[in-house]
C-alpha cells in the first residue's frame, strides 16, 4: 500500500457469533477515514533521569549532591521502526518500557527540575509536532473510558471530536460521515454485539468484558487512522485467547502500512512469533534489539542458550532479571542475590554486537527518509480538528449523557427529598410572629445549598483527571471548550434538586405566600449553588486529590458556617471582616432581605410589637445594600471559576 492510499473500515453487517473471524479480515477501502502517512520512527540514545531524595547504594543511581540522588530510568536506548512493522518492548516490571513508550508518543516531558530527558526522537526525520500528535494513537494500560456511555456513544463522540470537520478542512467529514466511520470501526473490531451496552466500571457497575474494553480503547485510536499506534500492555489481565485476538488485530493494523509499537510483559509463544521486532530492557538498559525470530540465536551466540524447549519470552525475561539458563555455563557463576555477572555480560554483549549494527541501521534510515518527509498539506496542519463551537457542543452533549445517571441517581434524589420533607415537617406552617424560626429556616436554605453542591463539585476534576489528560494529550479539544461545556452541563442537573427542595420546604414551612418572594427565594438559592459549586471546582482543580480537597472543603465550610451571620452575631471587630468572604453570609442576607422589610413588625411578647429590623438574627446582617451583595456574589462566582480554569491549565497537558 502506497503512502497515498487510504485505509478504511468497511461498515458491513456483522454476525454476532463471528467476532473472532472478523479480527482476521484484511483492511478494505472506504472514502471516509483520513489518509495514512507512513511514519518511520527513530530514537537515538534516549536517556531519562529523575532526582529522588534519600541515600541509596543501587548501581542505577548516579552520584548527586547532598541527599538528592539521580535515578536512571532509561539508559541510552536506540532503535528504529518502519511502516508495516510491529515492535514489542519486553522487560520485567520497572524496566522502563512504559517510560520509553511515553517518550516516543510525545508524552514524556521534563516538566520540573527533578527530571531530565536527553536523546533524539524523530518521525520521518522530523521532531514531534501537532500534526504528528493527531496522527498518533496511544492506548494506555488502563482503559480510561466513561462508564455510563455505550460502546457506540463512546466511539461516535470521539469521532466527532478527533476527525477533521468539513468546516475546518476541505477533506474533512460531515457529522453523518463521522458517525458512519464510527460504525465501521465497531463492525471491524467485532463490537456490534455490545454496541448498545454501557461500558461499565468498578465492582458495582458491570458492563462489557475486559477484552471488549481493550478493543474499544484500540478502536478509539483507530478512528483517526493513525500512522503511529502505541499501546501500553494491551493484553494485561486478559485470557490467552482474548490476548491473541488483540495482538492479531495489532498485526493486521501494522500490515496496513502503520508503525505499531506495544509494551508487553510476558507474551505466550504464539503471541511472541507475531512480533516483527523486539526490544528487551533490563533496569532501563537495552540488552537486545532486533528481529524477534533471531533473539534466541543471539543469546545462544553469547553462551546463554538452553536445551529446553521454552517460550522465547520466558527465557528473555529470565535474562532481563539476571537469571541465566540452568544448563548454561553462567548458571553456577551467577550471584543469586544481585545477578550482576549475567547483567554485565548482556550489557557488554549488546554494546559489542548490537549497538554497532544499530548505528549503521539508523544512518541508513536517515538516508532513506531524507526525501520521505511527512508532507501533510497545510490545510490539515491546523492544531485542532474541529472548531471551538463544535468541541463545546459535542462535549456538552457527552457530559449530559454521562452524568445523567450520577446527577439523578435514586440515592441522591432520596437524600435531598427526604431532608426537604423532614425539614418541612420541623418548620410546619411556622407562624409569622415566630421570627426566630423563620430566620433559622432561611439560614438552613443558605447552609444546605451552600455546602452540598460544594462537596459534590470537589470530586469533579480529580475523578476526571485521567480522562482529561488522555484526551488532551491526543489533541482532541481545547481546555476552554471542555471547561465551559463541563460547567454548563452541570446547570440543569444542579438546578433541578435545589428547586424541588425549595418548593417542598417553602410551602410546608409557611413562608411568605407571595409568588414574587417565592420566585426570588428559588433564584437566590440557585445563585448560591453556583457560587458554592465554583468554589468546589476551584479546590478540586488546585489540589487534584480527593482526600486533600475534601479536607480543605470541610475546613472552609465550617468557617463559612460560623461566619454566616446567624450563629455568632457579635463578632469581635478584629475578625468581623472575615464574614465578607463567606458566600453563605450573602445568601442568608439576601434571603432575609426579600422576606422582611425595614418597617415590618412582629409580636415580640404578649401585647408588645417590635421592629423586625431590630431582631438580632436580622440586625446582624442588615436589610440594606442588597444589590451590592448580588455583585459581590457575582464576583466570587467569576473569581472561583477563573481560579479553577487556571489551576486546570497548570496541571493538564497543553
Amino acid at each position: 500500500m502506497s503512502s497515498g492510499d487510504q485505509f478504511h473500515f468497511a461498515p458491513t453487517a456483522v454476525d454476532v457469533g463471528a467476532s473472532s473471524l472478523e479480527l482476521h479480515r484484511q483492511p478494505r477501502s472506504l472514502p471516509l477515514a483520513p489518509i495514512i502517512y507512513p511514519v518511520t520512527l527513530k530514537f537515538e540514545e534516549v536517556v531519562y533521569k529523575v532526582k529522588i531524595n534519600g541515600r541509596v547504594s543501587d548501581g542505577l543511581f548516579s552520584s548527586g549532591t547532598g541527599r538528592e540522588k539521580e535515578k536512571i530510568i532509561l539508559n541510552g536506548i536506540s532503535g528504529v521502526v518502519c511502516p508495516g512493522e510491529l515492535l514489542a518492548m519486553l522487560g520485567p516490571s520497572g524496566s522502563g518500557k512504559t517510560t520509553l513508550l511515553s517518550a516516543i508518543g510525545g508524552r514524556l516531558q521534563a516538566r520540573t527540575r527533578k527530571s531530565t530527558f536527553s536523546g533524539k526522537i524523530s518521525y520521518n526525520g522530523q521532531p514531534f509536532s501537532g500534526p504528528m500528535r493527531r496522527r498518533t494513537g496511544f492506548v494506555t494500560q488502563d482503559d480510561v473510558l466513561y462508564a455510563h456511555l455505550t460502546v457506540r456513544e463512546t466511539l461516535v463522540f470521539t469521532a466527532l471530536l478527533r476527525l477533521p470537520s468539513s468546516s475546518n478542512n476541505s477533506n474533512g467529514l460531515t457529522h453523518l460521515e463521522k458517525v458512519a466511520h464510527a460504525e465501521s470501526v465497531i463492525a471491524e473490531l467485532g463490537l456490534s454485539r455490545v454496541a448498545n451496552s454501557m461500558v461499565g466500571g468498578g465492582a458495582f457497575f458491570r458492563g462489557i468484558s475486559g477484552g471488549e474494553k481493550k478493543r474499544l480503547s484500540i478502536g478509539l485510536e483507530m478512528l483517526v487512522n493513525p500512522s503511529l499506534l502505541l499501546l501500553d500492555e494491551p493484553t494485561s489481565g486478559l485470557d490467552s485467547t482474548t490476548a491473541q485476538r488483540i495482538v492479531t488485530t495489532l498485526k493486521r493494523l501494522a500490515n496496513g502500512n502503520r508503525t505499531v509499537i506495544t509494551t508487553i510483559h510476558q507474551p505466550s509463544s504464539r503471541l511472541y512469533h507475531m512480533f516483527d521486532k523486539v526490544i528487551l530492557l533490563s533496569e532501563g538498559s537495552p540488552i537486545y534489539n532486533g528481529l524477534g525470530s533471531a533473539a534466541l540465536d543471539y543469546f545462544a551466540s553469547i553462551g546463554l542458550s538452553t536445551s529446553v524447549n521454552v517460550n522465547p519470552s520466558d527465557l528473555m525475561l529470565d535474562l532481563a532479571n539476571g537469571i541465566a539458563p540452568d544448563d548454561s555455563k553462567y548458571a553456577e557463576e551467577q550471584d543469586t542475590v544481585e545477578q550482576l555477572p549475567v547483567r554485565n555480560l548482556l550489557v557488554s554483549a549488546y554494546d559489542e554486537n548490537i549497538a554497532t549494527r544499530l548505528k549503521a541501521e539508523l544512518c541508513m534510515v536517515d538516508l532513506s527518509t531524507a526525501n520521505n518527509r511527512m508532507d501533510i498539506p497545510k490545510k490539515e496542519q491546523n492544531k485542532w480538528s474541529t472548531s471551538w463551537w463544535v468541541q463545546f457542543c459535542v462535549l456538552f452533549s457527552r457530559g449530559l449523557k454521562e452524568r445523567r445517571y450520577e446527577a439523578f441517581n435514586k440515592l441522591r434524589i432520596f437524600q435531598v427529598i427526604s431532608v426537604a420533607i423532614l425539614a418541612g415537617l420541623l418548620w410546619w406552617h411556622t407562624p409569622s410572629s415566630h421570627i426566630q424560626d423563620r430566620t433559622s429556616l432561611l439560614f438552613f436554605f443558605s447552609v444546605f445549598w451552600g455546602f452540598y453542591p460544594l462537596y459534590n463539585a470537589v470530586f469533579t476534576f480529580p475523578l476526571e483527571r485521567s480522562m482529561l489528560i488522555k484526551e488532551r494529550t491526543s489533541g482532541m479539544y481545547r481546555l476552554s471548550s471542555y471547561f465551559i461545556a463541563r460547567t454548563a452541563g452541570d446547570l440543569p442537573m444542579e438546578f433541578a434538586l435545589p428547586t424541588a427542595f425549595v418548593v417542598i420546604i417553602y410551602w410546608m414551612g409557611g413562608l411568605k405566600p407571595d409568588p414574587m418572594t417565592f420566585f426570588l427565594t428559588i433564584v437566590i438559592v440557585l445563585y448560591s449553588v453556583l457560587v458554592a459549586q465554583s468554589l468546589g471546582l476551584a479546590i478540586g482543580a488546585i489540589l487534584m486529590d480527593v482526600k486533600q480537597a475534601t479536607t480543605l472543603a470541610s475546613v472552609t465550610t465550617l468557617i463559612f458556617l460560623v461566619a454566616g451571620g446567624y450563629y455568632v452575631q457579635h463578632i469581635p471587630p478584629f475578625i468581623s471582616w472575615f464574614k465578607y468572604f463567606s458566600y453563605s453570609y450573602y445568601c442568608y442576607k439576601l434571603l432575609i432581605g426579600i422576606h422582611f422589610h425595614e418597617n415590618d413588625i412582629y409580636e415580640c411578647s404578649k401585647g408588645v410589637m417590635c421592629r423586625v429590623s431590630d431582631f438580632p438574627a436580622v440586625s446582624s446582617v442588615g436589610l440594606d445594600h442588597m444589590w451590592l451583595d448580588v455583585f459581590v456574589m457575582a464576583f466570587m462566582l467569576m473569581a472561583y471559576r477563573l481560579l479553577a480554569y487556571m489551576a486546570l491549565n497548570r496541571v493538564i497537558p497543553k
